[in-house]
């Protein structure tokens, strides 16, 4: 497991930058950035690293937790298990979600991350607290004739399911 964590601004800004950062990190842990789960990975950390930034007003930090051997140990990196996303900050107020009407320009985060994620969740940390998301990838399969999504994966992408779980604490 290879963590990797990026300190983020107050500044709505730092998104474009976390989300640049991230891909550079998925492709050297052997995650190709055209490969549905690196979408799905990168849109989820837009999602929450948006959230930290412009609900609390304090500087976050994105850590990634990777799956694969470390470079030189035999095995490719990346293959399969889950990878874990974190945003901590500063702000002890728990997450909210929202349930924004139909012609809302925001408050959709939160079910985007539930949408995608496998897990999610959040835990208190020091005085602040950190939300994280996890996605599971499985090694990869042989090609299969399906048709239900735009990339042949369902609506939410390889790895990713539809609503799954509420928000928990701890974890």
């Amino acid at each position: 497991m290879l963590q990797v964590q990026l300190e983020v601004g107050p500044d709505p800004a730092e998104v474009g930058r976390a989300r640049r950062w991230a891909r550079s990190r998925l492709a050297r842990s052997g995650i190709q950035t055209d490969e549905p789960l690196a979408e799905t990975l990168i849109l989820l950390i837009s999602e929450l690293v948006t959230n930290a930034v412009v609900h609390t007003g304090c500087p976050a930090v994105l850590r990634m937790l990777l799956p694969g051997a470390p470079e030189g140990a035999g095995e490719p990196a990346g293959l399969a298990g889950t990878v874990r996303v974190e945003v901590a900050d500063a702000s002890g107020c728990p997450p909210r979600p929202r349930h924004a009407a139909r012609e809302d320009t925001s408050g959709r985060g939160l079910e985007l991350v539930d949408g995608l994620a496998d897990r999610w969740g959040w835990q208190r940390e020091g005085a602040g607290k950190s939300i994280w998301c996890e996605v599971d990838r499985a090694a990869p399969a042989p090609a299969a004739a399906d048709e239900s999504g735009p990339r042949g994966a369902g609506a939410y992408g390889v790895g990713a399911h539809g609503p799954s779980c509420a928000m928990t604490q701890g974890a």
